[in-house]
């Protein structure tokens, strides 16, 4: 299977009022984080299905030319195609694949629909890894920090708390309007494991808080609680 064979089927698929509502939702506006993206008009359910189809045939090769297109839903296409991969137990040649192109995961979807299930999952089974996450949360590259943050919802889903919270604590000042919702959720996503835990995370960080990350954050909550937190008032 040929990565034109995939593009090909992708660009099948394509509608150019989808292309103008991703251009809107992904903010590819003159100075907005998606400024150089490009999209086609693809929907996600197609990019499954077209992925789930070729994944056993497909070559680390000719996934290049899908992860390094312009083109966004190619893109996701070939990272999706990496997870299927993935999940059929080729874990180490593909974490290692997915490290070595971390460039072409350059927009929030691209790195929630692949990071959780190749990065956090392969941390989950090697925690001398671990170190990976902390280095990423450092960076100056904003998918990098999400990258970070977002691959924990796999150790959350197993009831482990530790490396949410400690990357969280590392990204409570981040300028970045993607990552303070990315911390937000996973917190949120803590609170339906553990509510206490996340309380008391919210409470010893509160003055740290963006409050678009408490906002999400408390999500769940109910109605009189989550105006108590939104006030300081605990």
């Amino acid at each position: 299977m040929s990565a034109q064979e995939v593009i090909t089927q992708l660009k099948s698929f394509a509608s150019d009022s989808r292309r103008k509502s991703n251009q809107y939702y992904f903010k590819t506006g003159p100075g907005e984080y998606s400024e150089f993206d490009q999209f086609i008009g693809v929907r996600t359910p197609q990019i499954r299905s077209i992925a789930k189809q070729y994944y056993q045939q497909i070559s680390f090769d000719e996934i290049d030319q899908l992860i390094n297109h312009t083109t966004h839903e190619i893109r996701y296409c070939g990272l999706i195609i990496l997870v299927y991969q993935y999940q059929s137990n080729n874990q180490e040649a593909v974490f290692n694949y997915y490290l070595n192109h971390l460039h072409a995961v350059n927009n929030w979807d691209l790195v929630d629909y692949s990071s959780p299930h190749i990065i956090g999952d392969y941390l989950l089974k090697h925690p001398q890894k671990h170190t990976l996450l902390y280095q990423w949360a450092s960076s100056d590259n904003l998918w990098e920090r999400r990258i970070a943050i977002v691959s924990t919802l796999t150790f959350i889903k197993q009831n482990q708390f530790k490396l949410t919270l400690a990357i969280s604590q590392l990204l409570l000042k981040d300028s970045q309007d993607l990552i303070h919702k990315a911390v937000g959720w996973m917190l949120r996503e803590v609170y339906k494991k553990d509510a206490d835990t996340c309380k008391i995370f919210l409470r010893e960080n509160y003055a740290q808080l963006p409050r678009t990350t408490l906002r999400y954050a408390i999500e769940r909550m109910a109605e009189i609680e989550r105006k108590a937190y939104l006030k300081g008032g605990f």
